[in-house]
């Protein structure tokens, strides 16, 4: 019976997981070349001026530029790994 008691509490972190790495993180409305993620590509943005990023909990962090998504940093993490993340420090 514990296999399956396990599976059940996995799923129902996964669940709850998945409802948090939606959950921003941080935001930064910045106009700054020096950004821990920022590329040589993703600097062009900021010849435009300010641009918004938006660090959700699922690693990814979202560029925006008036109102537009414009690019995206880093990797989604899912499955086991978005679990650990969110039993760690989630909740």
């Amino acid at each position: 019976m514990t296999e399956y008691d396990e599976r059940v509490e996995f799923q129902r972190n996964l669940l709850k997981a998945e409802e948090w790495a939606k959950i921003p993180k941080s935001v930064h409305i910045h106009k700054l070349e020096s950004m821990w993620y920022e590329t040589e590509e993703s600097k062009k943005f900021l010849e435009n001026g300010t641009v918004t990023d938006i660090q959700y909990n699922n690693g990814i962090i979202e560029r925006k530029q008036d109102g537009k998504l414009v690019h995206t940093f880093g990797e989604k993490i899912t499955g086991e790994e978005l679990v650990r993340a969110y039993v760690r420090g989630g909740e």
